[in-house]
């Protein structure tokens, strides 16, 4: 992919365009309020689990929404779930054929935070040394979380991981070619505050799954500053 022969200031006109319409983080659709303890960082993993399997991201999100509900929101009160409560969590949100396999993993997941972390993602970080590749690897080896789940919760964690900053995965630049937008993560990045990357990795990645929405921005956007 190669950059498209637009104008900073038209770039960043899109930009801004696109956070208005489409810059709400997977996480806060979630009702997460992302910060950098345990809790938080418990949720985005469930979410991301959630979001790593073949379904609408707005299931991914409601199912989330639906076992944090249950008592899900702590690695120990998932753990205290029981298997069938998970599945009617997750069949409420209507999160269907994965819902078994996915209230098993979950499961696992709790157990695995426990034994390898003490029930704190920070722990993980600090084993990855806050090296990015390290930091998916590592994620990688919760049940449910493969590349695609690791990338999206790097892609809402760099809110409060500033270590992971820029990540805007493939998924991401997609949806930036679609807007003709720069496709390098440090292109994109240039276009705005360093708080606002997560915003803006979610964004595009919704440009990516919603063709609709990528013309919506490009006929809304100003064309200069």
């Amino acid at each position: 992919m190669t950059d498209k022969p637009q104008s900073p200031a038209r770039h960043r006109a899109t930009v801004r365009a696109l956070l208005a319409e489409a810059g709400t983080t997977y996480a806060e659709e979630a009702d997460v309020r992302l910060a950098d303890k345990p809790a938080p960082l418990w949720r985005l993993l469930v979410l991301s689990n959630l979001g790593a399997t073949r379904i609408k991201a707005s299931i991914a999100v409601a199912a989330a929404r639906e076992l944090f509900a249950a008592g899900g929101g702590t690695p120990t009160g998932l753990a205290e779930l029981t298997w069938q409560q998970r599945v009617d969590a997750l069949g409420r949100a209507h999160y269907v054929r994965y819902d078994e396999g996915t209230a098993t993993r979950l499961g696992d997941c709790a157990d695995l935070i426990h034994r390898r972390y003490a029930g704190d993602l920070r722990r993980l970080a600090r084993d990855a040394d806050e090296r990015p590749e390290r930091v998916r690897e590592l994620l990688c080896a919760f049940p449910g979380i493969g590349p695609t789940g690791a990338g999206m919760f790097c892609r809402e964690a760099q809110a409060v991981w500033p270590f992971l900053r820029p990540t805007l995965d493939d998924r991401a630049l997609h949806g930036a070619a679609r807007l003709d937008l720069p496709t390098t993560a440090e292109a994109l990045a240039a276009l705005v505050a360093a708080d606002d990357l997560a915003r803006l990795a979610a964004a595009l990645v919704r440009v990516d799954l919603d063709r609709h929405l990528a013309d919506r921005i490009t006929t809304s956007s100003p064309p200069s500053e």
